[in-house]
Parts: structure tokens; sequence; C-alpha cells
């Protein structure tokens, strides 16, 4: 092993490290909500619909890449840790209403037939616009996730919170809280992670772990030796110089060296599906 690619597994751990402490201090928040909720539930049982009121809220939390990558929600959000699912695992298939929403816009009922339709988009950053081609027959309920919830508005006006610019190279979105422990209320399983890479061009979901997918995407600027954790879904047909432009800019190792939010403010104002 040569003393660069030494220094790529370094990296790459380091990130792995920096994911799985934002994984857990998810799942320490998730649970935090949980004994609230179930406190407030108590305090109001003689109220009526004030129980109701105390207890329609929940947690989520998620990332890319991911987002890192997780974020890439996310390791991006999350991070990537052991091989999460492929589409045909029996458990969860489908959308799954977890926690409280960063913006809660609903959750999505998939249609197979309109889930298979091509489309491409656009996504309109505050620095210029970058657009791609879902997947849609190899990742069906990832890009028809992201489908709905672009035509709800859910990134609109939304910061980008993670930059990695070391070991990997992954500019990670999709959570409106900006904070990179924020979802859509909803969760769904991995998909098309059999042989995937993670070249430039790339775009992929964020998790915190094995089917733990929700709003969270990452955008691979330059090829990055990520595991097949993160599911694959869009490839980048134009606007790649925003990003790498971006990533130039650099970001502030507030999750360690080569890792953190961009030093240049990145705002995603809107995302348009043709």
């Amino acid at each position: 092993m040569t003393s660069k690619d030494r220094q790529r597994e370094l990296e790459r751990a380091r990130y792995e490290r920096v994911q799985a402490r934002l994984a857990q201090q998810q799942a320490a928040a998730k649970k935090r909500n949980k004994i609230t909720a179930a406190v407030a539930a108590v305090a109001v049982v003689g109220i009526g619909v004030g129980v109701a009121i105390a207890t329609s809220g929940g947690n989520k939390t998620d990332s890319a890449a991911s987002s890192t990558p997780t974020s890439a929600s996310s390791t991006p959000s999350g991070s990537p840790t052991s091989p999460a699912p492929t589409s045909s695992s029996p458990e969860k298939i489908g959308y799954t209403k977890t926690g409280n929403a960063s913006k809660d816009v609903g959750v999505p009922t998939y249609n197979a037939a309109d889930a298979a339709k091509p489309y491409s988009a656009t996504i309109s950053f505050n620095s210029g616009d970058l657009s791609f081609d879902a997947l849609t027959t190899k990742a069906p309920y990832t890009t028809y996730s992201f489908k709905y919830l672009a035509g709800k508005g859910y990134f609109n006006n939304t910061t980008c919170h993670r930059l990695v610019t070391s070991g990997i190279y992954v500019l990670q979105c999709g959570d409106p809280s900006g904070t990179g422990s924020g979802g859509p209320g909803y969760q769904f399983q991995d998909e098309n992670l059999t042989g995937a890479t993670y070249p430039a061009g790339t775009i992929a979901m964020a998790n915190a772990g094995p089917g733990t997918n929700g709003s969270q995407f990452f955008i691979v600027f330059k090829d990055s030796p990520l595991p097949a954790n993160y599911t694959p879904w869009g490839k980048v047909t134009a606007g790649m110089d925003v990003v790498t432009k971006i990533a130039a800019a650099g970001e502030d190792d507030s999750n360690g060296q080569g890792d953190g939010k961009p030093k240049q403010t990145v705002t995603i104002k809107s995302v348009t599906i043709k």
C-alpha cells in the first residue's frame, strides 16, 4: 500500500468515525423526544383532545454522504457504517412515518407507474444551477420521494450544511434545519447498492445507517472511495462547476480536517422537475 493509499484509508476511517458519532447523537435525540412525548401524554391524560395534540409529534433525524456522504442524515448524514440492505430486502419497504419533520409536507403515497417515469431536475443554488437525470428504474422509491419533496417546495431556501474535501469529495444538502440532523418525517429503504461506486457527478442519499433514507443527499464532485452503503440515484448532466467552485472556497473543519460547513454559504433556492 502506498503512502497515498494509507492516507486515503486514514481519512476515510476518520470520516466514518465522525459519521458514527453523528448517528449516535441523532439516536440519543430521538430517544429523548420519545421520553418527552410519553411524559406529555401522561400529563394531559384527562384533558381529552389534549392527548392527541401532545402526542401528534414524533422525531426524526437523518445523512449523505452524509450525508455526509450521510452527507453524504448521513455520512453522508449519518455515516458509512455497515453495508445497507438493498431494495429486495423484505423489511420496511416503502415510506415509514417516523419522527418530527424539519418541514412537514406529508408522506408520499408510492405509485409504481409514476415512479418508473424518467425525469430530469435542476437545483438552483444561490451561485448557479446544477442539472441531473434521475435513475428512476434503479432507485424508484428514492427518486419518487425526491420528486414528491421538490413538488412540495421542501428544498426551497434551504442551506447545504456539509462539505467534505479530504478523502472523499461531497457536498451534502437536503436538511431544511441546516443542522444535518433533520429530515422529512419519514424513512425508506436503500436501493441500487449492488456494485455501487461514487464517481464525480453521482448524486446519492445520505443516511444514518441501513434503511434510514430521508431527504438528505450528497453530490460527489470528485471520484470518492465510499463503501456501497449510499443509494446512488442521480447523474449530473450540467453545472458541476457550480459545486467545484463551492468546494474550492473550502469548509470550516468543524467535523475535522477537510470536513465541515461550507465557507461559502450554499442555498438551494428551488428545485425544478422536468
